[in-house]
C-alpha cells in the first residue's frame, strides 16, 4: 500500500506557540555535546551580541518533530510509523534562535513518492516568530520501509 498522495500540498496550521526557554537550550546543547558558552551562559551570549542564550544550529529539530508528528500520525495518510526511519534533515537559518523567542511552525507536505519499494514523505517547515518574522526553514525526509499500511 502507498501513502495517500492527497496529502501533497496540504498545509497545516501552526502548533501552539513554542516558548524557547533557557533550560531547554542548555539541555539540548548538553545532549549533543555542544559546550559553546553562548548556549549555556547568558553573559557569554550577550558579550557576543545575542539578547540571551543562543540555540545550537540543530535545535529547530525540537519544533520540527512536533509539527511532523501531526502528519505522520494522521491515519488517512496510511503511514506505519513503526517502519519509519529519518532519511534527511536540512535547515536554512534566517537568524539565531534565542531563549525568550516565541515561535510557530507552519508545515506543508511537499512530496510523497515511492522509491525502491519504500515510501518517502517530504515535509517543509517554516519557523517564524509569532509576529511572522522568518527564523528558520526546514525540510524533512522520512522513509517508510516497505511501503505503508
Amino acid at each position: 500500500m502507498t501513502l495517500s498522495r492527497e496529502f501533497i500540498g496540504r498545509a497545516y496550521p501552526p502548533n501552539a506557540v513554542y516558548a524557547v526557554g533557557r533550560s531547554a537550550l542548555r539541555a539540548f546543547a548538553s545532549s549533543i555535546g555542544d559546550d559553546t558558552l553562548a548556549c549555556h551562559d547568558v553573559e557569554s551570549a550577550r558579550a557576543l551580541g545575542h539578547p540571551d542564550l543562543v540555540a545550537p544550529p540543530t535545535f529547530p529539530i525540537v519544533l520540527v518533530w512536533r509539527a511532523d508528528d501531526r502528519v505522520a500520525r494522521d491515519p488517512e495518510l496510511g503511514l506505519d510509523y513503526g517502519r519509519v526511519v529519518h532519511r534527511e534533515q536540512r535547515f536554512v537559518h534566517h537568524r539565531p534562535i534565542h531563549a525568550g523567542d516565541e515561535l510557530l511552525v507552519h508545515l506543508t507536505v511537499k512530496d510523497i513518492k515511492s522509491v525502491a519499494g519504500s515510501e518517502l514523505l517530504v515535509t517543509h517547515q517554516e519557523i517564524t516568530t509569532v509576529a511572522g518574522a522568518p527564523v528558520c526553514d526546514a525540510t524533512t525526509t522520512l522513509v517508510c520501509r516497505g511501503g505503508a499500511r
